[in-house]
């Protein structure tokens, strides 16, 4: 019996439209606006990660989900106002929440991801800050992605799930004050991204930070997770962000074969 048979685990990319992803994945004619077309013939899942930088039309989330087949399923990252900003809320997020309305409507968004920046800490107040996500992007389910780990407390976990916010596990490079690599779910649908483990380019940033394939061993690891999540979750999602030229499709579709052995 595979690891997908008592569950549901997606397992897809964070982001598909890269220019680097043509050779190593997307065929050399593939046109841009065509490269959703041939990401969901291998995925059924993706995180659309550029509604961080800008707010977009909300024409233009119906066009990529319209491109999608029944039962493919959309996680968006949450606008930079919210995670980085943490002003202007009053008027970005009722844009934010109509940019993203017709992917809700169809019932393929199932989720947010908001990913908060190392300089920002866990204390009391931020915790709230992070809890009043939920009332703030309701109904839509909320996951959290933390990048330093004073987030570490036990207490974050415990308001989490008092909240309803889901806890985003991480792999990324084993450096100081990074999160170390978890098996944790605050509701019943745990969440992984891996960044890959390039540690000299981390903090420098660029594409360069995510310039790392993953050993056999490695995504093996992840594989024997699964088993540990699924005691606590009903539902994975597992989203690859190691993208620079592809590595997380190639990486995404090996883990994939292994959680079907």
């Amino acid at each position: 019996m595979s690891r997908t048979d008592s569950m549901s685990i997606k397992v897809g990319t964070s982001g598909y439209s890269f220019a680097d992803w043509v050779g190593p994945f997307y065929p050399a004619c593939v046109a841009k606006g065509k490269m959703l077309d041939f990401y969901v013939q291998h995925f059924s899942t993706v995180e659309i990660n550029s509604t961080y930088y800008r707010i977009p039309h909300p024409a233009v989330m119906r066009n990529i989900e319209r491109k999608t087949p029944d039962g493919f399923e959309f996680i968006v990252k949450a606008h930079r106002s919210f995670t980085h900003d943490r002003a202007g809320l009053d008027q970005s997020t009722p844009e934010f929440l109509a940019s993203v309305t017709p992917m809700a409507e169809t019932g393929k968004l199932k989720g947010l991801l908001a990913q908060f920046p190392s300089s920002f800490r866990f204390n009391d107040a931020n915790l709230d800050y992070v809890t009043s996500g939920a009332a703030l992007f309701a109904p839509i389910p909320l996951f959290v992605e933390y990048r330093h780990d004073s987030w570490l407390d036990p207490s974050v976990k415990t308001a989490m799930q008092q909240a309803g916010i889901g806890y985003c596990n991480v792999d990324e490079p084993r450096l100081a004050h990074l999160l170390p690599s978890e098996s944790a779910a605050t509701t019943d649908v745990a969440y992984v991204r891996l960044h890959g483990r390039n540690g000299s380019h981390w903090w420098s940033g660029g594409p360069l930070r995510y310039d790392y394939s993953y050993s056999d061993q490695e995504l093996q690891e992840w594989a024997e997770r699964m088993d540990l999540l699924r005691e606590k979750a009903s539902k994975i999602y597992v989203f690859f962000n190691n993208c620079h030229l592809g590595q997380a499709v190639k990486d995404a579709q090996r883990f994939l074969q292994m959680m079907a052995r």
